[in-house]
């Protein structure tokens, strides 16, 4: 079977790669490598340096039939996209829509997006569901619950199925240290920690040490990026079987705190905390019940000892 990796050179995508490798599938990557590494492109991979905005560069990547597109290009930075929203909209909405006019045309009814927790918001309850109401309090979320109304629109007009997987924090590498090349300009916690560690910053930057926590800190649910490229390929096997649409959640249903894991990481790394950070909620964990009873998919490397001893192994030279 031939799947399209698009986004398949960063930091999760190459992940992803991996596991559909280990299962026997046939990938190519499309990415633009502006944030993701040819160094993780695995050599039984084919390799196409394209850009989601170019729909000539789509086009041609889809003159190839493949069975299977999995989508996770785009741009993630929750400050960025509320400074600079009409990047973020024009990036990951107008490029995943490009990608499903692509696959309209040549005929590939089978898509994996990358979706996110942002979707939600603030949690009204705890561990947030499927049925949570979504209303996200920044930018980065809006564009990632746009492209799920999108791909709800496709569905019905063009018979497209796809399976949403509202990831909660990607976090760790590769156990069999396979991904070499670590994540560029990281936006999220545990690889700047890595980088205080190693001597890359000189201190973690803690935004808002006054939140109705335990410790004053964000608290939040992380999942290793080996589950998450797991669940991508049960995904997959999903639709084929049942050839119809899902949205699910990918988490632990744990929470840890930032300053939990700034401990867990090295005893004496420095940090500052600063003013609270805008579309951040204080506590945000969720249950993965649907993503058990429809994909069978449960999170084997998730706790947080497992994610940061995997990470250890990738900074640590």
């Amino acid at each position: 079977m031939k799947v399209l990796v698009i986004g398949g050179a960063g930091y999760i995508g190459s992940h992803v790669v991996l596991a559909l490798l280990d299962a026997g599938y046939q990938v190519t990557v499309f990415d633009n490598l502006s944030s993701g590494s040819k160094l993780n492109i695995q050599k039984e991979v084919s390799f196409i340096n394209g850009d989601i905005l170019n729909k000539s560069d789509l086009r041609k990547t889809f003159n190839t039939k493949f069975d299977s597109v999995i989508h996770l290009a785009g741009l993630k930075s929750v400050s960025e996209s509320i400074k600079n929203p009409v990047l973020y909209y024009e990036t990951n909405v107008k490029g995943s829509i490009n990608i499903l006019n692509a696959m309209v045309v040549s005929g590939v009814k089978n898509l994996v997006f990358s979706s996110s927790a942002s979707v939600y918001g603030n949690p009204t309850y705890l561990p947030v569901d499927e049925s949570h109401q979504t209303k996200p309090i920044n930018y980065y979320g809006c564009t990632k619950l746009i492209v799920e109304k999108e791909l709800e629109v496709y569905r019905k007009k063009f018979g497209i199925n796809f399976v949403s997987l509202r990831y909660f924090n990607a976090a760790g590498y590769d156990l069999n240290k396979r991904i070499l090349d670590v994540e560029k300009s990281p936006a999220n916690l545990i690889p700047i920690v890595m980088e205080t560690m190693v001597g890359d910053r000189g201190c973690v930057e803690i935004y808002g040490g006054d939140y109705e926590t335990p410790d004053g800190t964000c608290i939040r649910d992380y999942v290793h990026v080996t589950d998450i490229s797991i669940a991508h390929l049960k995904s997959i096997e999903y639709i084929k079987k049942k050839e119809k649409s899902l949205i699910v959640n990918l988490s632990t249903g744990m929470g840890t705190s930032v300053k939990e894991v700034i401990e867990r990481v090295g005893k004496n790394l420095q940090y500052s905390i600063s003013d609270r950070r805008d579309g951040d909620p204080k506590e945000l964990v969720a249950s993965n019940k649907k993503a058990f009873k429809n994909l069978k998919w449960v999170p084997r490397f998730s706790d947080i000892e497992t994610i940061i001893e995997s990470m250890k192994k990738v900074y640590i030279k």
